[in-house]
């Protein structure tokens, strides 16, 4: 392998690592692991539970049940 390949791989790496920690940084930054356990405990959640935020803004009238979802 000649010098000029192993200069241009080790570029190419050093590139790889700055995204990849870029990438993580951008995640901790924008709040990504701020709840790690609330999507774990949300689906162990009942769906009209007014204590969800969801439920919270639509009214019952608003609410679409499962039932009523129409399907192609």
């Amino acid at each position: 392998m000649s010098l000029s390949a192993l200069f241009f791989q080790l570029g190419l790496s050093v590139v790889f690592i700055a995204l990849a920690a870029g990438g993580i940084l951008w995640a901790i930054k924008s709040g990504q692991y701020d709840d790690l356990d609330g999507p774990a405990q949300r689906i162990l959640m009942d769906d009209d539970d007014p204590k969800i935020p969801f439920n919270q803004s639509k009214s019952s009238a608003e609410r679409v049940e499962p039932d009523q979802i129409k399907r192609n």
